[in-house]
């Protein structure tokens, strides 16, 4: 649960700066794109927020409740939801600025290759990793 604090730190920071966005001068200059980029970053990082703290809300609730198996197994599932949901913030908040700054196409390739790595280093890497390591732990059982 010790990682949870860094993602929801995380998330926060980037939804409370989403939030602002909308009350600047130059906001209502955007397309209807942007806004449109705008609307799903808000939602998915408020969502993202939802899920990442609620194992914490949880964890209040089911305290004491010999829960423990249940409460973890339900925790794990909300913080996959909650990276992916994060990551589709980090994205969408890429896109909103580099399509205002950087000309054409080029704001598209470059969300494009940070998502790619965020989908290598934070899903393809820990699967590859466990399933490398049950090779291994099951050609140690088979010796």
């Amino acid at each position: 649960m010790q990682e949870t604090r860094v993602a929801q730190t995380g998330v926060q920071i980037l939804f409370g700066f989403l939030l602002s966005v909308a009350f600047t001068p130059l906001f209502r200059d955007l397309g209807t794109f942007d806004h449109v980029v705008y609307v799903i970053t808000v939602v998915s990082g408020a969502t993202a927020t939802a899920c990442l703290i609620a194992p914490v809300s949880m964890h209040r609730f089911l305290s004491g409740q010999r829960m423990k198996d249940e409460m973890l197994e339900v925790a794990h599932r909300l913080m996959m939801c909650g990276m992916l949901l994060m990551a589709v913030t980090i994205g969408c908040t890429l896109l909103l600025i580099l399509h205002v700054i950087v000309p054409g196409v080029m704001a598209k390739l470059l969300v494009g290759g940070v998502m790619l790595w965020f989908a290598l280093s934070w899903y393809a890497l820990p699967l590859w990793m466990r399933r490398r390591s049950a090779r291994r732990t099951a050609q140690q059982d088979a010796s």
